[in-house]
């Protein structure tokens, strides 16, 4: 149910978008990595601007989760060293010999 409603409610809405802004970008546009020669054929790529738009999108996706990841480390970090205690005192209480119970003695 929860799946459904993200999808109608952010993907849909943000395809729409995705493809007006498609639409609206089929320019070809001439992109060139040497500065001081732009007119260099080899050097120079020429492509409708929304992919370059999406190719950004999707570069500034990927650098957003990698920094994300890196940051979250040390909580990862210390989510395993309490895993791997947690397990040693599982296996201690395992490995524990239980006792019984104690048994009544005379009241006085």
């Amino acid at each position: 149910m929860f799946n459904r409603f993200v999808l109608i409610v952010v993907f849909v809405p943000l395809a729409v978008i995705l493809i007006a802004l498609a639409v609206a970008n089929r320019e070809m546009v001439a992109f060139t990595v040497d500065p001081f020669n732009p007119g260099n054929p080899s050097l120079t790529v020429s492509l409708p601007f929304f992919i370059f738009l999406f190719v950004a999108l999707a570069i500034g996706m990927v650098v957003g989760a990698v920094v994300t990841w890196i940051r979250q480390g040390r909580y990862r970090k210390l989510a395993r060293q309490r895993r791997i205690e947690a397990e040693g005192l599982r296996q201690a209480a395992a490995t524990r010999v239980p006792q019984g119970p104690a048994l009544p003695g005379p009241s006085s």
